[in-house]
């Protein structure tokens, strides 16, 4: 299509979006199963179906319709046939279920009450593992009592510290344990209980004997996140065998394909966000320690970089090559997600890039012979589809290609990426989006955005909200200031127990760039954030009236309230010094933005979301609240039942009124094309 011809980004694109979510890898390597989400504007409803497409070539077909959400599939060893996840006969209970490949109508294999997260066939095809949390008895009994479901729950008690989560709401007393089910007839077996501790990312052993989960076995284990350990259990449950590894943060533990050793992704030491999450290994057996195989490249071994499309890109566990030599993993690098491959034995100098350029790698899967790869990639310019790879010889080939025709329509501007000093003497990376039919000779208003985290990045990942904002004629820039991942790990360490000094200042040395530009208008600029973006959002306001506006978003204003407010409440005290605020009341009120709101006169938009547990809305209001009483310009946008991920995930309708509330806020101070009064 001739480029004049081409429209401009809209808030309503979010409707027409398919999302790829998922995609796994046939054993025989000849079909990739993937996810696919849709959205339907009358109802709001996200619906999910499977789709199916050969990695031969061809077409890729719906392989199962409907109304409802199927996910998580997973082929059979025989890969006969698929398990997945599905709420086609409960809208509010999903079960497993189970299609034949050749066709035919999917099977319900489970009737149970609760929650899956993960599902895995044995290696001989005949149970499927199972992460599961049943609903709480009084739960069921109040649904299944007419008159207490209308009078609803009368009150809830608890004695551990992390009693909500955000996105779930408040936690049920159950815990997360691990099952298997017969795949032929469908029967449970509860294999771990207790009302105490989660046994999480259940995974079995190359010969089905043996399974490995990591979990919290203290007495309290909301008061020590940090001491996770692994255990292998016999496949028919019975006694845990912990396998000793160092204090951290783990996940996805993986056997090696000759079951005597296990990798996993984990951080050493408590409380310390700042590290690199790392690649580890460590013996089944006990005969060595766990060894950390990418410490030596100060790599962040993750899904780290950033967008604004519901379901992201999954982190996928580690994958042992077939020889055990190898191991590949994610790894977020300057505002990329590769797959590299890391050397069992420390003998490579460098880690091998299986997939590299710029964009993210999502999900992963191999073939029984590993000749064969299959991936969710995605860039700047396009959301995520699906990719094989043949490792013979790095030949790649796209599969699906479900938004080409909407994006082929669409002008989304020029996108340029830039590294500048820092304001420490560093490289400081970033981008600027320029107008759709951007002239240079004009100068036009600029919008600095800053990602939320802090420990994550931006980079080239599609942004639908950077796209809007820029086809409504402004100047979009984006970086990665100190606090970010993606850089080493002394970029992330240096804002620990200092938010809003190096990463202020880094921000202000890219306002500074980003004002010199000859085509910026230095004095229509606005800046905006969500989450530790609107933390430092609400800091600038406090320390600078460069900017003519600005929209703080789901934010963190005041770090004494938000300490007990939070869904992860006490464990913050690892960001700042280690001690409570009843012991350190000056240091958390120095980096508390609210301290030095008396300083603010930049017209400024709180938009919050009421059901927001990770950042409570009494942060938005005392943001908001400050600014009235200051006579500072301030408006406050609030969104009920949704939570924390409103801009990501939240319901399409709220996330169209959200940007328009954005476009009509910047509009008014950097434009004036608003009324004051409107």
């Amino acid at each position: 299509m001739p480029e004049n011809d081409r429209r401009t980004t809209t808030a309503a694109d979010l409707y027409r979006f398919r999302l790829v979510t998922d995609c796994q890898l046939s054993p025989d390597g000849r079909h990739v199963i993937f996810c696919v989400q849709r959205v339907e504007e009358d109802s709001q409803k996200k619906f999910t179906n499977l789709w199916l497409v050969p990695t031969a070539g061809g077409k890729p077909r719906r392989f199962t319709a409907g109304d409802h959400v199927d996910s998580s599939p997973r082929w059979s060893p025989d890969g006969g046939q698929i398990a997945f996840l599905s709420n086609r006969v409960d809208e509010d209970q999903p079960q497993i279920h189970l299609i034949p490949v050749d066709g035919g109508e999917a099977r319900q294999l489970t009737d149970l009450k609760g929650k899956f997260a993960s599902l895995e066939w044995a290696p001989d095809g005949s149970q499927l593992l199972c992460q599961f949390q049943k609903k709480d008895q009084e739960t069921i009994e109040r649904e299944d009592d007419e008159q207490r479901k209308e009078l609803g729950v009368v009150l809830r008690h608890y004695k551990r510290v992390f009693y909500k989560l955000d996105g779930e709401g408040y936690l049920p007393q159950e815990r997360w344990h691990i099952w298997t089910v017969d795949a032929e007839t469908g029967e449970p077996t509860q294999l771990t209980e207790g009302d105490v501790h989660d046994e999480l990312d259940p995974r079995w052993s190359p010969h089905g004997d043996q399974i490995v989960f990591h979990s919290i076995r203290t007495e309290e284990p909301d008061l020590d996140p940090d001491a996770v350990d692994i255990f292998v259990m016999p496949a028919a449950g019975g006694e845990l065998r912990r396998i000793a590894t160092p204090i951290g943060e783990k996940q996805m533990p993986v056997f090696s394909p000759d079951g005597r050793w296990l990798a996993y992704l984990g951080r050493e030491g408590r409380g310390e966000w700042w590290k690199q999450t790392s690649l580890w290994i460590v013996p089944v057996g006990g005969s060595d320690e766990a060894r950390n195989l990418t410490e030596p490249f100060d790599v962040e071994v993750s899904f780290a970089t950033i967008n604004d499309l519901p379901g992201g890109l999954p982190l996928s566990p580690p994958m042992w090559s077939k020889d055990g030599n190898h191991v590949y993993v994610q790894i977020s690098e300057h505002g990329n997600t590769h797959l590299k491959s890391v050397s069992v034995d420390g003998s490579d100098a460098e880690l091998k890039t299986v997939i590299g350029g710029d964009g993210v790698v999502g999900s992963f899967t191999f073939d029984d012979r590993q000749s064969t790869l299959a991936y969710l990639h995605a860039n700047m310019a396009a959301p995520a589809e699906v990719w094989t790879m043949e490792l013979t010889d790095g030949g790649a080939i796209r599969l699906s290609d479900l938004n080409s025709s909407l994006l082929q329509g669409i002008d989304l501007g020029e996108m340029e990426e830039v590294w500048i000093e820092g304001s420490a003497g560093h490289r400081l990376h970033g981008w600027l989006l320029k107008p759709p039919r951007f002239e240079p000779t004009e100068r036009y208003p600029a919008l600095v955005e800053i990602h939320g985290g802090p420990r994550a990045q931006y980079g080239n990942f599609f942004m639908h909200e950077f796209y809007f904002l820029a086809a409504q004629g402004y100047v979009i820039a984006f970086c990665n200031p100190r606090g970010s991942r993606g850089y080493g790990e002394a970029h992330t360490r240096a804002i620990v127990n200092d938010w809003g000094n190096s990463d202020y200042d880094d921000l202000m040395a890219w306002t500074d760039f980003v004002a010199s530009r000859p085509y910026v208008d230095s004095g229509r600029m606005g800046v905006a954030g969500g989450s530790y973006g609107g933390y430092m959002t609400n800091w600038i306001i406090g320390h600078t009236d460069r900017f003519r506006a600005a929209v703080t978003q789901r934010s963190v204003s005041n770090l004494l309230s938000f300490y007990g407010s939070t869904d992860f409440n006490w464990v913050w005290e690892h960001e700042f010094g280690n001690q409570p605020p009843w012991e350190a009341f000056e240091n958390y009120w120095r980096q508390s933005p609210i301290s030095h709101i008396g300083n603010a006169t930049t017209p400024t938009l709180v938009i919050h979301n009421e059901d927001d547990l990770r950042c409570p809305i009494e942060q938005g209001e005392q943001v908001f609240v400050a600014l009235k009483r200051l006579g500072v310009d301030t408006e406050m946008v609030r969104f009920p039942d949704e939570a924390h991920g409103l801009s990501r995930g939240g319901r399409t309708d709220r996330r169209i009124e959200r940007l328009e509330h954005i476009l009509r806020w910047f509009d008014r101070y950097l434009k004036g094309d608003t009324p004051a009064d409107d």
